[in-house]
């Protein structure tokens, strides 16, 4: 496996980089609906292709996860569905704090899963907001490193 540093984004990249978004959140994210789903999945090319800094992991040349960060901020942080749990989270993140020296992320109040890793990761909880930044009904945690 290889993380790399992403400079250059063109349209194949960033569909690949949806695809897995949208198969990591189909099994992290129960709380959301197909609908739903479907209706975020429209703001997610722009947003990767937005992010300051993305890395990607890649197996055999394939991408299977990848983190974006702004400052020091993690605004996403998403891996296939069929790498979950096998530390590809933890070893982007790792590679973040010792490079870009990020100190906060946001996560679902409902995402359990993705709240109990960052915590793991040494993230604390710091604030919660009732919507999240598009101004949708889905409480957000505010954590700190």
């Amino acid at each position: 496996m290889q993380l790399k540093q992403i400079f250059k984004k063109d349209k194949n990249l960033i569909q690949e980089l949806v695809n897995i978004w949208e198969r990591s959140v189909k099994t992290s994210h129960m709380f959301l609906t197909e609908k739903e789903i479907n209706n975020i999945k429209k703001y997610v090319p722009k947003a990767i292709m937005n992010v300051p800094c993305l890395i990607i992991m890649y197996d055999d040349n394939k991408s299977i996860g990848f983190i974006g960060i702004n400052k020091n901020k993690i605004e996403m942080l998403f891996v296939d569905d069929k790498f979950i749990g096998k530390g590809i989270g933890s070893a982007l993140i790792n590679y973040a704090f010792s490079k870009y020296n990020i100190n906060e992320v946001m996560v679902n109040v409902e995402n359990y899963r993705a709240h109990k890793f960052y915590l793991k990761q040494g993230f604390h909880d710091f604030e919660r907001k009732e919507i999240d930044e598009q101004g949708n009904p889905y409480p957000i945690i505010i954590m700190k490193k």
